[in-house]
């Protein structure tokens, strides 16, 4: 019986996994048969970037598309000395953001197909919530 209630409480707690390896988001992407969602973000310095992961990506409703039709990947620039990323990737960061985010604009969010050609890019975070951001993204995909 315990093992029931855990095993329900992880399904209903299980969040869709960030990867940080575009490469493998591509593959998955093309298996799967879904787009790319690409996030550069300042996890430990950008306020826009933090509120973004906890008001939209971290809810339930983007969850719940993302696991649908989402491959999700972070591109993550942490400054403090404690979240420094290995130098591999640090450099697999900064090669996605020579391409995707050459300005540097924090945070960036592009949903790309699985060839990692841009469908829509939404710059900074406007306070929607993640019913609206999803909404952009059909919108998006209706566009395209």
């Amino acid at each position: 019986m315990k093992a029931l209630i855990l095993s329900a409480f992880l399904i209903f707690t299980s969040t869709v996994p960030w990867l940080t390896d575009f490469e493998k988001a591509q593959v998955d992407a093309r298996t799967q048969q879904k787009l790319i969602l690409l996030n550069f973000s300042g996890s430990d310095w950008c306020a826009p970037c933090i509120l973004m992961k906890r008001e939209v990506f971290e809810k339930e409703v983007f969850q719940n598309y993302a696991s649908e039709n989402l491959v999700l990947v972070r591109a993550d620039f942490p400054r403090n000395k404690k979240n420094q990323l290995d130098a591999a990737q640090k450099a697999h960061n900064e090669k996605l953001a020579e391409r995707y985010n050459p300005q540097g604009k924090f945070p960036l969010t592009l949903l790309l197909d699985a060839e990692g050609n841009v469908i829509k890019s939404w710059d900074g975070y406007q306070k929607e919530t993640s019913e609206e951001f999803v909404g952009m993204l059909q919108k998006a995909l209706v566009k395209k």
